[in-house]
């Protein structure tokens, strides 16, 4: 059975909205926000809190604090945007289309090589997991978020596969633009396809030790799932943050109003 979700924690809340506002442009670079005391009074969290806050965006290349000028917002080719949290923060308003584009440039550079890789290296038990992962999700479905953490078990399987400390590094990052980009499908879409057809032929290839159908059925994949977000792009749901799941959602900190900027 899965482990319940722990309550996200006061400071993280506070920094997950800031980087919503921060990702969706409604804070640009540039900005400064307003002083931790100000702030933290407005928000009604304590200093602490809010300081801890604004840590955990500066150690993700979103803001930076200077004594006398305040926290501003950095500018752009300064956020770790392959950061897990960045990328959900992103992929909680409307992405852009050049966003969406850079992300699954991302993707194709790596899962294909990845799972040539695999075809050659994976040991027993990494088949063993890509096929229980793929079984989950096939049971599961990606309607649920067990389904879609099965889905994430897979991909993060093949980068393990490849015994390649480098490669595996990248899980995170691309386990979490798989994460979003599906629950922004999901939400969209009333009835999204059923992409199981695909993964069940990059593990036939992986299995079958075919490093070059691995790649192949793997840049498939990939293509097919950009495929479905321009599809849900189209769609044209809004912004997904006003979609978010209950256990995304924040007490006491969600009023984006309540980011309030500073005239110094």
């Amino acid at each position: 059975m899965p482990h319940p979700r722990a309550p996200e924690r006061l400071h993280t809340a506070i920094a997950r909205d800031l980087g919503v506002a921060i990702a969706a442009g409604t804070l640009s670079p540039g900005d400064t926000l307003s002083g931790e005391v100000a702030s933290s009074a407005q928000l009604e969290v304590s200093r602490t809190a809010y300081r801890e806050a604004v840590r955990i965006l500066a150690a993700k290349g979103m803001v930076e604090s200077r004594t006398r000028t305040g926290t501003r917002v950095s500018p752009r080719h300064r956020w770790h945007i392959l950061d897990p949290d960045v990328l959900g923060w992103f992929l909680q308003t409307h992405p852009s289309d050049a966003f969406v584009r850079d992300l699954f440039e991302v993707r194709m550079m790596v899962e294909p090589a990845a799972a040539g890789y695999a075809a050659e290296r994976a040991s027993a038990r990494d088949l063993r997991v890509m096929a229980e992962a793929l079984d989950e999700m096939d049971r599961l479905t990606l309607s649920t978020e067990a389904g879609r953490a099965a889905d994430r078990g897979f991909h993060h399987a093949i980068l393990a596969a490849t015994q390649n400390e480098a490669i595996t590094a990248l899980s995170s990052s691309v386990g979490a633009a798989i994460r979003w980009t599906t629950l922004f499908k999901q939400r969209v879409q009333a009835h999204p396809r059923d992409p199981m057809p695909e993964h069940r032929l990059v593990l036939d290839a992986i299995t079958r030790r075919d490093p070059e159908r691995a790649r192949a059925r793997m840049t498939e994949l990939v293509r097919f799932a950009l495929a479905d977000m321009h599809a849900s792009l189209a769609a044209g749901a809004g912004d997904v943050a006003a979609h978010a799941p209950v256990d995304a959602v924040p007490g006491p900190v969600h009023n984006r109003d309540a980011v309030e900027l500073s005239d110094k």
